[in-house]
């Protein structure tokens, strides 16, 4: 890398991580961002003291001075500077990729429309309380090119990723590869092809070969049809179907199986996560920590005492005999159709925000059954509205504060209000972790 030209797109945590590694290694680094300067954060400002090159307020010719540019997971990879790069001949390549290259320890990558935080969080936990170094990075929070030179050999790094990271990796190959559904998201980004998608979902096991391992969900059409195309060993998950190998259900117990014959793990009653979606994300945890010899014992304590994670069906307060959920980070339709088959409770539930191509024809069934009531929120409201009319009651919310306090209203004691807007939350707040923390501070409020 000594002397190599190097630009990141994009000054978030990612773009920053990886800025700081490429100039470690010797490069000559120069970074950009769509927003001024004056709305980056110290860490980003900060880059300029280490010799790194710093530009805000959109993309100049600079961008193109390089041999190697390196994307942020926000920066799509068809505007104009990353297009004009392709036809220069200039690599073009995610933090993800370029992290990998440095990497000793062997990778466990997670990735699918749904589920990606929780199942990566589980594994994490899984392998910390059978006291396994590890380190849990990725798109969940860490940037992957922040810790990777830390890590030792015998370490255990746990990543999640998502298919914006694997659109530009060429060399990226996990020990073991996750994918735990594919369902419809992120179609703006994916010219509105499910092909597309799932191809790019796919690539997470492109470089895998007989020594490693892809875990994968038999109950998903779309896994299994690209799990078709993977060269290294297979293991599937399902709720749906008994296996000889792999992790499936049995009146009601997560069971797994090898070649020494099928054993129980734990009764799905005595999880504290619920929901037919979370059992899957706890196969997949559970084929993942057998493969690093994790035991069925320590295994079953972790899956008793893991309470998920904050902003996915997060239990906020019960108020007037009403129970409030956070679930912001469902960002798509499939996420709020498990959300909605988790509880028997009617639901008031808080839909919208900035629209990904949502289709919300899928959940129609769905909510005439179990929702009472919509709150229509942020810039998809009509939208919601046009999908839901005649079907269920609608109200439109101007802001969060008046969606909880509608919400409090309509709710009757033993029904569940939630918050899972199926969109991005990047009309009203900065992050779906934002949007979560409004609505539980306004809920704590009432």
């Amino acid at each position: 890398m000594r002397g190599m030209r190097c630009s990141v797109l994009g000054a978030a945590r990612s773009g920053i991580a990886v800025a700081k590694l490429l100039r470690s290694k010797g490069a000559a680094v120069f970074v950009s961002d769509q927003r001024p300067l004056e709305q980056l954060d110290e860490e980003a400002l900060s880059l300029r003291s280490l010799g790194i090159g710093l530009e805000g307020g959109g993309h100049s010719d600079r961008v193109l001075e390089c041999s190697l540019m390196v994307l942020s997971p926000g920066v799509p990879g068809d505007i104009p500077f990353v297009q004009e790069a392709g036809r220069r001949g200039i690599r073009v390549l995610s933090e993800l990729e370029v992290a990998s290259w440095f990497c000793r320890s062997p990778i466990v990558a997670v990735t699918g429309s749904n589920g990606k935080t929780t199942t990566t969080t589980l594994i994490g936990r899984i392998l910390g309380d059978a006291k396994k170094k590890h380190v849990v990075a990725g798109n969940i929070g860490t940037a992957f090119s922040s810790v990777v030179l830390d890590m030792a050999e015998e370490d255990i790094v746990v990543l999640e990723v998502s298919s914006f990271q694997l659109d530009h990796c060429e060399s990226f190959r996990p020990k073991v590869s996750v994918i735990l559904n594919v369902t419809e998201d992120h179609m703006d980004r994916y010219r509105h092809s499910m092909e597309l998608y799932a191809a790019s979902k796919a690539r997470i096991f492109m470089n895998q070969s007989d020594d490693d391992t892809f875990v994968y969900c038999a109950d998903d059409p779309w896994t299994v049809r690209i799990a078709a195309q993977a060269k290294c060993r297979r293991l599937s998950f399902s709720t749906d179907t008994t296996l000889q190998e792999g992790a499936w259900t049995e009146n009601g117990i997560l069971m797994l199986g090898d070649q020494d014959g099928p054993k129980p793990v734990i009764p799905l009653d005595q999880m504290t996560i619920r929901g037919i979606h979370n059992a899957r994300n706890a196969m997949a945890a559970v084929l993942v920590g057998s493969l690093f010899g994790v035991s069925i014992a320590s295994m079953r304590a972790t899956l008793r005492n893991f309470k998920g994670v904050e902003h996915r069906l997060e239990f906020v307060r019960e108020h007037n005999g009403v129970r409030y959920y956070n679930d912001s980070k469902a960002t798509n339709v499939d996420a709020v159709r498990y959300a909605i088959q988790a509880f028997s409770n009617p639901i008031i539930l808080i839909l919208g925000g900035r629209d990904k191509g949502n289709d919300y024809t899928v959940i129609q069934d769905l909510v005439r059954k179990h929702v009472k009531a919509i709150l229509a929120i942020g810039e998809s409201a009509q939208k919601v509205e046009n999908a839901f009319r005649g079907i269920v009651p609608l109200h439109r919310a101007s802001s969060m504060e008046e969606a909880v306090r509608l919400s409090a209203q309509e709710g009757r004691a033993g029904d569940v209000v939630l918050l899972s807007p199926a969109c991005a939350s990047f009309d009203w707040f900065k992050n779906y972790e934002h949007r979560g923390k409004v609505f539980k501070d306004l809920v704590n409020h009432l």
